[in-house]
């Protein structure tokens, strides 16, 4: 049951790299949240803001100290769920392979494809807990989708709907030939944390959808003979600041 402080909670977001903190939140506290999966990636932050209240929780740890693979994203969904949040936009920093989705783009994509290994994937993985077999034909919530998309226009923030996101083992990042292998199989995006994310968050009941920060193009797709890792963050710096636009015109709507 949502602990009765944090029952009006209207959205949690779920910050990828380098978005660490929720810009203009007010009225904060901070919580850390014992979970039957260990512990989530930190504590989380709610606050005020858009005369909402809202949940962040910094994926990759506010010091950006885990790796994607390392990530515990099973006790980060349920800290979430567990403290009233229905809604969550995960923000999540990508490469860019389709061509018109290039850097400090933001998408709001509607399919992906796992790539990933070695994670805990489902709530299922717990001796004697129920097995679920979701229905992800749709990975992303289509409302939440929309409402996204809708608020990046009323904030005049360019973003693009749709698009294949390919999950990624990582850390490092993906050989040309990898990129050539997801563009053929039909990926226009390529990031680390897509998954086992929106599974998950299925399998709580949580709608959820992703707002991907192009930070590159991903390796081969675009002029640079080798991605700068300082150019990475720029670009993702630039595509980051607009997120509490977005967000704000979505709760005001």
């Amino acid at each position: 049951m949502p602990h009765p402080d944090h029952a009006s909670i209207d959205l949690a977001v779920i910050g990828g790299s380098g978005l660490y903190k929720f810009p203009g939140l007010e009225n904060t506290t901070r919580q850390a949240v014992d979970t039957p999966y260990g512990a989530a990636s930190g504590d989380v932050v709610t606050g005020d803001f858009a005369g909402k209240r809202i949940a962040f929780l910094a994926r990759h740890g506010e010091g950006h100290t885990l790796p994607p693979h390392r990530v515990n994203y099973r006790a980060n969904l349920w800290a979430l769920h567990s403290l009233g949040a229905r809604r969550v936009v995960g923000v999540n920093a990508v490469g860019g392979i389709r061509g018109d989705m290039g850097p400090r783009m933001i998408v709001v994509p509607d399919q992906l494809i796992d790539y990933t290994h070695g994670r805990y994937t489902s709530y299922c993985d717990v001796e004697g807990a129920e097995v679920k077999h979701i229905d992800f034909s749709e990975p992303y919530t289509e409302a939440l989708r929309l409402q996204l998309l809708a608020a990046a226009r009323a904030a005049n923030v360019e973003a693009i709907g749709g698009g294949c996101y390919g999950a990624t083992q990582g850390p490092r990042l993906e050989t040309r030939a990898e990129i050539a292998r997801l563009k053929r199989d039909g990926c226009d995006l390529v990031g680390m944390t897509g998954m086992p994310e929106a599974a998950l968050a299925r399998e709580l009941g949580l709608e959820y959808a992703c707002l991907a920060l192009v930070a590159n193009f991903a390796a081969g797709c675009g002029d640079e003979a080798e991605i700068s890792i300082e150019e990475i963050f720029a670009h993702l710096a630039a595509a980051t600041a607009e997120v509490p636009r977005i967000l704000g015109a979505m709760l005001q709507s």
